[in-house]
C-alpha cells in the first residue's frame, strides 16, 4: 500500500474539525486544498515582491516578472510543453473559451460539425452551443458504452471533412472515465480537425505529455492541482495559438496601437491581457513544484488502490448504485452514487454532520445527468492526502443515512 499520509500534515485545512469532528474532505473534483509551500509562495510575492510585471523597468518590477515567468516554465515543463506554447488563463473554463472564440469563429462555418461527448462539463458544452449559434455550425455528441466509457464506434458515421473540432474530456468530473484521447486526437487529424482536451479533472492525477498524446489543445485549473484558485493554463500547438484571434483586447496583449488598427504581441502574451493573476501564477508553479517532489507515479498509484478500495466498500453499502466504469484502469478517483431514493443533498448533509465533505447536484454536466435519466447524484472524489480511513467513514455515514432514512 503506498501511504502519503505523512504529507497531510502539509495541508493546514486537514487539522481542522467540522461538526466536532475531524475533516473529511472527498470533494477534490470541485477543488482541492492547498499545502502551506502554496501559501508561502503567494504571500512572499505580496510581501517581498509586490509589482506589475513585463512593465516597470525597477527592481520589483525586475523580480515579479522573474517569478512569473519562472512559474510559465514550470507549468509548461509539467505537462512537457515549451513556455511560449503556454498561456495563463482564469482556468480551464477561460481556456475553452479563448479556443472556441479564437479559434473556432474564425474557422468554422455553417455545415461544419464540432464534436464532443456526452460526458463534457458543461465548460466543454456551452461554448460550443454559443459558436455554434454565431457560425451555423453543428455540435454532435458521442454517448456512452455500458461501462460509462465513451463510445466511438459512431466514429464511422459521422466523421468526415466537415468535421473541425473534436472537443472532449480527458476525464470525467461525474462518472471518473478516462477519455479515449488518442482515439479521438487520431480521428481529429485523420479529417484535418483539430483536438480540444479538457483535461481539468485528467493533469491533476496523471502524467501528461502533450507531445506524446499529439493533441492541439488542452486546457486545466490550477485550483484542482493544488493551486489557487483563479489561474490556469491553455497549451496549444504553436500553428494552433497563431491562428487564433485574441478574445481580450488592452494593455500588455499588444504590439502597436494606432487610433483604428492595432498588432498584437507574440504568443503567449498576445492573449494575456490587462494584469494578469500573478500571485496566482507564482501559486500554480509552487503546487506543480509539489506535485514533482512527489511524483505523479505515485499519485496515481495511491489514487488507482483508493479508488478501488472505494468501490470495494462502497459495494457493501445496500441501496447504493455507482455511475462510473468498476475498472481502475478505465477511471479516476471521482465516484458519483445514489442512495435508494434518498436525494444527494440529503445524503450530502447527513455526511457533513460527521464532518465528511462531498459534492451533490448535477457537477455541471447536465446533459450526462439526462443521458443517465437521473436529476443528480452525490459525489466522493479522492486525491494524494486521502487516506484509507477516509473511506471508511464514508461507508459509516452512508450506512447511517440509510438507517435515517429507513431504508434498513
Amino acid at each position: 500500500m503506498i501511504d502519503l499520509r505523512s504529507l497531510r500534515s502539509d495541508f493546514p485545512i486537514l487539522d481542522r474539525e467540522v461538526n466536532g469532528t475531524r475533516l473529511v474532505y472527498l470533494d477534490s473534483a470541485a477543488t482541492t486544498q492547498k499545502p502551506q509551500s502554496v501559501l508561502d509562495a503567494m504571500d512572499d510575492y505580496y510581501r517581498l515582491h509586490n509589482s506589475n510585471v513585463h512593465r516597470g523597468a525597477h527592481t520589483l518590477a525586475a523580480e515579479a516578472t522573474e517569478m512569473y515567468e519562472a512559474a510559465r516554465g514550470r507549468v509548461a515543463g509539467f505537462i512537457g510543453a515549451q513556455p511560449n506554447d503556454l498561456v495563463f488563463v482564469r482556468g480551464a473554463t477561460t481556456g475553452i473559451n479563448f479556443i472556441a472564440y479564437g479559434w473556432g469563429l474564425n474557422h468554422l462555418k455553417a455545415g461544419d460539425k464540432i464534436i464532443v461527448t456526452i460526458m463534457e462539463h458543461h465548460a466543454n458544452i456551452v461554448p460550443w452551443q454559443l459558436v455554434s449559434r454565431i457560425t451555423g455550425a453543428e455540435l454532435v455528441y458521442l454517448e456512452l458504452n455500458e461501462d460509462y466509457t465513451v463510445d466511438t464506434s459512431s466514429l464511422e458515421g459521422i466523421l468526415d471533412d466537415k468535421v473541425k473540432i473534436i472537443s472532449f474530456s480527458g476525464m470525467s468530473n461525474v462518472t471518473g472515465a478516462l477519455g479515449p484521447i488518442k482515439v479521438l486526437s487520431d480521428a481529429a487529424r485523420s479529417v484535418g480537425a483539430i483536438s480540444v482536451v479538457d483535461a481539468a479533472q485528467l493533469v491533476p492525477h496523471t502524467a501528461v505529455d502533450v507531445t506524446d498524446i499529439d493533441i492541439d489543445f488542452l486546457a486545466f485549473s490550477a485550483h484542482k492541482m493544488l493551486g489557487p484558485t483563479g489561474i490556469g493554463a491553455l497549451w496549444g500547438k504553436t500553428e494552433r495559438l497563431e491562428e487564433m484571434e485574441p478574445t481580450e483586447g488592452g494593455g500588455e496583449m499588444i504590439n502597436t496601437v494606432d487610433r483604428h488598427e492595432s498588432t498584437w504581441a507574440p504568443v503567449p502574451h498576445k492573449f494575456e491581457a490587462g494584469t494578469p493573476p500573478i500571485a496566482e501564477a507564482i501559486g500554480f508553479g509552487a503546487a506543480i513544484e509539489y506535485l514533482e517532489a512527489v511524483g505523479m507515479d505515485v499519485i496515481e498509484a495511491h489514487e488507482r488502490e483508493l479508488t478501488a478500495y472505494a468501490l470495494e466498500r462502497l459495494s457493501e453499502v445496500p441501496d447504493l448504485t455507482i455511475y462510473g466504469p468498476k475498472d481502475v484502469t478505465l477511471r479516476g478517483g471521482a465516484i458519483s452514487f445514489e442512495l435508494g431514493d434518498i436525494h444527494p443533498h440529503d445524503i450530502a448533509t447527513i455526511l457533513d454532520q460527521d464532518g465528511i465533505a462531498v459534492r451533490a447536484g448535477h457537477h455541471c454536466a447536465k446533459p450526462l445527468m439526462q443521458y443517465l435519466e437521473i436529476p443528480a447524484t452525490a459525489r466522493a472524489s479522492f486525491y494524494l492526502y486521502n487516506v484509507f480511513e477516509d473511506v471508511d467513514a464514508l461507508v459509516v455515514s452512508l450506512h447511517k443515512a440509510r438507517e435515517l432514512f429507513g431504508l434498513t
